[in-house]
């Protein structure tokens, strides 16, 4: 799905990941944030969790996202909770963002470990950022139940790209990090997430008939509201995980 389609379909969203505000702010407490602690998000988004960390805690942070349409979003949400002084939002690749090596307490990628290529790849990239007993969030999908052979391709994603839930600690222990905490999605947080967007991209239609993409994101509505009924919501589990480094 192309940059665009995302900043379409998830106009209307606050968190762009299956997560209550409830589970985020459950977080924030799980991490024991203190008062001019540094945050780096890769893949940020509309920068929701640094601004409200920020707001709560006293949290300094970088954010880092392709999107500038979400920047702007994350820019105007630093300001109405009166935070942008301590934050700092950066246009580019998560992937290729040069950190200061071991300059962050929390280190943070909710929903987009494609940046690093995978799981593995964006755990190391997380590392160099890392301070020594700093934390990392990621957030990742893992196969609530078996899928069926067909479950990924409808979904979108490669085979084998998840795993089982213990098979994604398995991932996190091979990549040099110990699972301490975790919060996961129900399928409340999934329909929330995914319902909201029909509804938008819906509208969108409506409002665009002419648009040269709109045939492509009549196709991506209804392949994503298909793919989450009939395997997304019975297989599909996805959780914001907090590792501590090993090493």
């Amino acid at each position: 799905m192309s940059l665009r389609f995302h900043e379409i379909s998830e106009a209307g969203h606050r968190l762009l990941n299956p997560l209550s505000d409830g589970k985020l702010d459950l977080i924030g407490e799980i991490c024991r944030i203190e008062e001019g602690s540094r945050q780096l998000d890769l893949a940020c988004g509309k920068g929701e969790m640094l601004a409200r960390w920020a707001a709560r805690y006293g949290l300094h942070g970088v954010g880092v996202d392709l999107s500038e349409v979400f920047l702007d979003a994350a820019r105007r949400r630093a300001s109405e909770l009166g935070v942008s002084s301590r934050l700092e939002f950066v246009a580019g690749d998560a992937g290729a963002y040069q950190a200061e090596p071991a300059s962050f307490d929390l280190v943070s990628c909710i929903g987009a470990t494609w940046i690093g290529g995978g799981l593995e790849g964006t755990l190391a990239l997380m590392r160099l950022a890392l301070r020594p007993g700093g934390l990392v969030l990621v957030g990742e999908c893992y196969w609530a139940t078996p899928p069926p052979p067909e479950a990924a391709e409808s979904l979108g994603f490669e085979p084998g790209t998840f795993t089982s839930l213990s098979g994604t600690e398995d991932r996190f222990e091979a990549s040099g990090f110990e699972l301490i905490e975790m919060v996961l999605s129900n399928e409340d947080d999934w329909d929330r997430y995914y319902a909201p967007q029909w509804r938008t991209l819906s509208d969108w239609l409506l409002a665009n008939p002419d648009d040269a993409d709109t045939p492509a994101i009549r196709d991506f509505l209804h392949r994503s509201r298909r793919s989450h009924l009939e395997y997304g919501r019975q297989h599909l589990g996805w959780g914001v995980f907090i590792l501590r480094s090993r090493t």
